[in-house]
C-alpha cells in the first residue's frame, strides 16, 4: 500500500508574547524537525501587514529552509504574484532552483494577502484585482521552461540563471477559479481546506476530471491543505484549539492582532452568538488524539480524492505546535531520518 504523502504549511504565526523575528526562528526549527520526521514538503505562506503572521516574503525564507535541511522539498503556499513581476518570480525561482536542485516548489495564488490598503501599498496606490492573473502565470511558466516564442515582445528576454531543471508550479485556491486555471493550463493544483471548508471536494474532482496534459505535467497532481492539532487525547486537542478559535473569532471582528497565547484563549468568556461561530470555524478544524485526526484527514483526502495531505498547524504554544506536528508524523508512520 502506498504511503500517503503528509507535508506542513507553515504561516509563521507569531504568538502573543513573542516576537516576529522569534516567529521566524519557530519556522526554522519546526523545518528542521519536519525534515528529521520525514514530511515530504515544507511550505511557507505570503501574509502582509499581519500581526498574527511574520512572513511578507516567502522566497527569502525558502532558501533559508533549504539550507537548513536536506530532503524535504520546500516551498511557497504561495507567492501572490498579482502584486510582482512574473519574470522577477521566475528569477527568484530559477536561482533558487540552482542552489537547490529538484527540491523547490513554487506554489502561487492571487489573493491579496491582507486588508485593501496594503494591498493598495504594495501597488504603490493602484488595488490589483488580479484580472491579470491567467496571463501572469503563463508568463511565469514560459520564463521558467525558458519557452517565450521567438516572436512575442519578450521573446529575446531569459530568466536566469538557465538550467536543465525548473520548480514545478502549484496554483492555489479556496474557490473553484484556480482550479479551472490550472486544469486549463495543465498545472499542478492545492485546495484550501482550511479556508473554505465547503465544496473542495467538488472543485478538485472537476481540476481532475478537466485536466489538459502539459509539457510539465502529464496527469493532475492535487493536494488538500488541511488544519489540524493532534495531542494526547482528544480532549487535550480540544483545549489546545481554544487559540485558533479565538484568533478565527478575532478576524471576525477585524482586529489585527497577535495569535492568543493558550491561557489568553482559555480565559476568554464567550456569548451565544460567538459559541456559534466558533462551531461554524470549527468546521475548517480536524483536532483531536493522533488516529483521531489520521481517520479525519484520511476520510477527506478520500472526500477529495486528493493525491497529498499538507497540515497547518497554530496553537497557543510553540511547543505544542511541534508536539502536534510528531505525533501526526507518527501515526502516519512517516520515515525519519537516521
Amino acid at each position: 500500500m502506498e504511503v500517503m504523502r503528509l507535508s506542513i504549511l507553515d504561516q509563521s504565526p507569531i504568538i502573543s508574547g513573542h516576537t516576529a523575528a522569534q516567529a521566524v526562528a519557530e519556522t526554522i526549527k519546526l523545518a528542521r524537525e519536519a525534515d528529521r520526521l520525514g514530511y515530504h514538503r515544507y511550505w511557507l505562506a505570503e501574509h502582509h501587514s499581519l500581526m498574527a503572521l511574520a512572513d511578507p516574503c516567502p522566497e527569502i525564507l525558502v532558501a533559508r529552509i533549504a539550507a537548513e535541511t536536506s530532503r524535504i522539498r520546500v516551498g511557497t503556499g504561495g507567492v501572490l504574484l498579482p502584486h510582482y513581476s512574473p519574470l522577477k518570480v521566475a528569477e527568484q525561482f530559477r536561482m533558487l532552483e540552482a542552489l537547490y536542485p529538484q527540491r523547490i516548489d513554487l506554489g502561487v495564488g492571487r489573493a491579496p494577502g491582507g486588508d485593501r490598503a496594503t494591498a493598495m501599498a504594495m501597488g504603490q496606490g493602484q488595488y490589483s484585482n488580479a484580472e491579470d492573473f491567467p496571463e501572469q502565470v503563463k508568463f511565469l511558466v514560459a520564463w521558467l521552461d525558458d519557452a517565450m516564442p521567438a516572436s512575442h515582445p519578450f521573446g529575446t528576454v531569459k530568466a536566469q540563471p538557465l538550467g536543465p531543471t525548473a520548480p514545478p508550479v502549484w496554483l492555489l485556491g479556496s474557490s473553484d477559479y484556480s482550479g479551472a486555471l490550472a486544469a486549463q493550463l495543465g498545472l499542478n493544483f492545492a485546495f484550501a481546506h482550511f479556508i473554505s471548508a465547503d465544496g473542495g471536494d467538488s472543485v478538485m474532482r472537476d481540476y481532475k476530471r478537466k485536466f489538459q496534459p502539459s509539457a510539465r505535467e502529464p496527469k493532475p497532481q492535487a493536494l488538500l491543505t488541511v488544519f489540524a492539532i493532534c495531542a494526547d487525547t482528544d480532549a487535550e486537542a480540544e483545549r489546545r484549539a481554544a487559540s485558533i478559535d479565538l484568533r478565527r473569532l478575532n478576524m471576525d471582528y477585524g482586529l489585527n492582532q497577535a495569535v492568543p497565547a493558550q491561557a489568553e484563549a482559555e480565559s476568554r468568556q464567550y456569548n451565544e452568538a460567538e459559541r456559534a461561530r466558533i462551531a461554524h470555524n470549527r468546521r475548517r478544524l480536524v483536532f483531536g488524539a493522533p488516529d483521531t485526526v489520521k481517520a479525519r484527514l484520511l476520510e477527506l483526502q478520500a472526500q477529495f480524492e486528493a493525491d497529498e495531505l499538507m497540515v497547518i498547524t497554530i496553537t497557543g504554544a510553540y511547543e505544542t505546535r511541534l508536539e502536534s506536528y510528531r505525533l501526526l508524523a507518527q501515526a502516519f508512520e512517516l520515515e525519519p531520518a537516521m
